[in-house]
C-alpha cells in the first residue's frame, strides 16, 4: 500500500496498491492535548489529510482527532483505513508491518495493535461519499490499528501523540544533519 518514494523514516516505499482512499481516526488522552493542540484542530486535521494525499499516496484521504477524557489518561491509538485496488493481501499485509517496524525503530512505542484486518468490498457497499463518481470501484478494505505509547522520559506514557512528533522530528534532524556530513566533502572538493 506504500506509495513509491521516499518517506520520514529514509526508506524508499514498494507500491503495492492504488489506494483510492484513506483516513484515519487519531485517539488521544484529553490530557496529552494542550491548547496550541486545541486551538488547531481544524489545521491538524486539514493538514494531515492533505499528508494522506500529497505524501502517502491516496487519491482522497481524510482524518479525524478524538479527544478522549478518560481518567486514567489512554494510551493514543490510531486507526487507518484504506479502500485499495485489488492486489495481493499478503503484500499489502507485509508492507504494512514492514511500516509499522521503521516507523517503530525511531519511535519505540509505535506498534500493531493486531494484525492487519483486510476484507473484500462487496458490490452493493456504497462508496461514493469516499471516492466520488469517478474512481475506479476498490476491491479491498484494509484496516490498521495502531498504538503509540510514549517513552515516559519526559513526558507521561500516554503522551503517544507528542512523542511520535519528537521523535520523528528527531529522526529527520538525525537524516538532515548525515546528509549535510556527506555533502561536504564534494563541496569542499570543487
Amino acid at each position: 500500500m506504500r506509495r513509491a518514494g521516499h518517506h520520514p523514516g529514509g526508506r524508499r516505499g514498494v507500491s503495492v496498491a492504488p489506494v483510492h482512499y484513506a483516513e484515519i481516526v487519531a485517539s488521544i488522552a484529553s490530557k496529552s492535548a494542550g491548547p496550541g493542540t486545541r486551538a488547531n484542530i481544524d489545521e491538524f486535521t486539514e493538514t494531515t489529510a492533505k499528508a494522506i494525499e500529497a505524501v502517502g499516496g491516496a487519491t482522497r484521504g481524510k482524518a479525524i482527532i478524538v479527544l478522549n477524557p478518560a481518567d486514567p489518561p489512554m494510551i493514543m491509538r490510531n486507526t487507518a483505513l484504506c479502500l485499495v485496488d485489488d492486489a495481493d493481501p499478503d503484500r499489502i499485509r507485509a508492507s504494512v508491518e514492514a511500516m509499522a517496524a521503521d516507523v517503530a525503530r525511531y519511535v519505540p512505542g509505535y506498534r500493531l495493535k493486531q494484525a492487519v484486518q483486510i476484507a473484500p468490498i462487496l458490490d452493493d457497499e456504497p462508496l461514493h461519499t469516499l471516492i466520488g463518481p469517478d474512481t475506479p470501484r476498490p476491491r479491498w478494505k484494509v484496516s490498521v490499528f495502531l498504538k503509540v505509547e510514549g517513552a515516559a522520559h519526559y513526558l507521561p506514557a500516554y503522551a503517544g501523540n507528542l512523542d511520535i512528533m519528537t521523535s520523528a522530528a528527531l529522526r529527520t534532524g538525525e537524516q538532515l544533519a548525515a546528509h549535510a556530513a556527506a555533502s561536504e566533502p564534494a563541496e569542499a572538493a570543487r
